[in-house]
């Protein structure tokens, strides 16, 4: 009679255990344990409803929200606002980034005034922008495509002088023209640096919209902000908050999609 041992105790079994808490428990733990706090603070008093609703609270309001269309509504503002200063300060920074990358006499012109740029926050500029534009939607608008444009047109110009001059040598002996090594080898080099800026210009478009959206703001996720604070609702602007979170991460998660695509030739040296 033969007898099979299974060693539950091999030096693979205790690997592919904490794999599967590392993978389907581990990442939610603690998140879940400091929600559970929070609840439990909030409903013993010790966290006060006016300091911090509790989180049964902020869904009960996110679910009104929703259903009133309040925040659906809110969020479109919001929404536009942010895609029309990352639209403006993404195309701007593009070209300037092509033009100080692949012409020496461009560098000379643009990379100095964006040195300069770089060393000026957007938000500090948020009392001229007042001045110049006014209190209505130009200011918000230009705020966010201001703090978008260095980020873009930092990693594209550096993408464009890192290409491989092998590359371009290799081009140059199959007659490749000027504009087609441009194109079909100096631009595809430089891609996985411009979806890297193009991931930062996004998170910093949500944060200038954070601060851009208290500019005596009619409508839109930082107006729900200020009317909570001015009623002590702090459920409503944890929900805005949330939100906020939200649309970051998912402008992270439509780049990294095109990233995934975009750059499918390149090879990974993480394995899977």
């Amino acid at each position: 009679m033969t007898v099979v041992t299974v060693n539950r105790g091999g030096p693979g079994y205790s690997d592919v255990r904490r794999f599967s808490l590392a993978r389907f428990g581990g990442r939610w733990l603690s998140p879940v344990i400091l929600l559970l706090l929070w609840e439990l603070g909030s409903r013993s008093g010790l966290i006060p409803e006016r300091t911090l609703a509790a989180p049964s609270a902020v869904i009960g309001t996110l679910v009104e929200m929703l259903l009133s269309g309040e925040l659906p509504s809110n969020l479109l503002v919001s929404f536009a606002r942010v895609a029309a200063g990352l639209l403006i300060g993404v195309v701007l920074g593009l070209g300037l980034g092509l033009v100080a990358g692949l012409s020496r006499t461009g560098e000379l012109a643009v990379d100095p005034l964006m040195q300069i740029k770089r060393t000026i926050p957007a938000l500090a500029l948020t009392p001229l922008f007042i001045v110049w534009f006014g209190i209505g939607e130009t200011p918000k608008v230009a705020l966010i495509a201001f703090g978008t444009i260095f980020p873009v047109y930092l990693n594209l110009y550096s993408g464009i002088r890192s290409v491989d001059l092998r590359l371009l040598d290799a081009a140059k002996s199959f007659g490749l023209s000027r504009w087609e090594q441009i194109w079909h080898v100096v631009l595809p080099s430089a891609l996985p640096s411009l979806l890297v800026g193009l991931r930062y210009a996004l998170s910093v478009s949500i944060l200038v919209l954070v601060v851009a959206e208290q500019i005596n703001a009619s409508a839109g996720l930082g107006y729900l902000i200020n009317n909570a604070r001015d009623f002590m609702r702090t459920d409503i602007i944890v929900v805005c908050l949330m939100v906020y979170a939200i649309l970051g991460l998912g402008a992270d998660w439509l780049v990294r999609s095109i990233e995934a695509r975009a750059l499918i030739w390149r090879p990974s040296i993480v394995e899977q």
